[in-house]
């Protein structure tokens, strides 16, 4: 977890602090937070949107005790107040944005396990292993029309998944949802 999120909760904590140790810091000590509440057994399901809210919390606590001290970060204190008060963690990290992030991804992976075999080998082949159309065609023995079809197969089920997700209407028509022919075996 260290190495993954911890440069950009850096940086992160270096354009609201303006002091890269003070920021180096309040990485460290949020990662300490985060790590003692995933031993104490707590399920952390999102670590990083923890992690930022960890962070922006302490920058907060320490605004505020250095005003109770007296002690301002730099000359425009009041500027600094408001900009903490006001700052919030990148979207992504939020809990619910993460969430049906995560719900996304599991959707759309189950709708490329629901297509047809050869279909779903091809459509891997091309997004996921970055094959060209005509490797994937040779790998597999088919024309490389065949693995556009396939591929456009794939692809117009993905769009229609994710429409889905966010809401869209469905427009599942015959028309819009090729089916792939089967070629019929030869005959003796």
């Amino acid at each position: 977890m260290l190495e993954r999120y911890y440069q950009e909760l850096l940086n992160f904590c270096s354009r609201t602090v303006r002091n890269r140790d003070a920021a180096a810091d309040v990485v460290q000590e949020s990662y300490a937070r985060v790590l003692a509440v995933q031993h104490s057994g707590q399920a952390v399901p999102e670590p990083r949107a923890l992690l930022y809210r960890t962070a922006r919390n302490l920058q907060i606590d320490q605004h505020r005790r250095s005003e109770v001290r007296g002690e301002a970060l730099h000359p425009d204190a009041e500027a600094s107040a408001a900009e903490l008060d006001n700052l919030a963690a990148p979207q992504a990290c939020e809990p619910d944005v993460a969430a049906s992030s995560a719900q996304g991804v599991n959707a759309l992976l189950a709708t490329i396990d629901a297509l047809p075999l050869r279909c779903r080998e091809a459509f891997i082949l091309h997004k996921f292993d970055g094959l060209p159309h005509a490797e994937v065609a040779e790998q597999m023995g088919i024309s490389r029309k065949m693995v556009e079809q396939h591929i456009k197969l794939a692809m117009d089920a993905c769009r229609r998944c994710k429409d889905a997700l966010d809401g869209a209407p469905a427009a599942a028509t015959p028309a819009s949802t090729p089916a792939l022919r089967r070629r019929k075996p030869a005959r003796e």
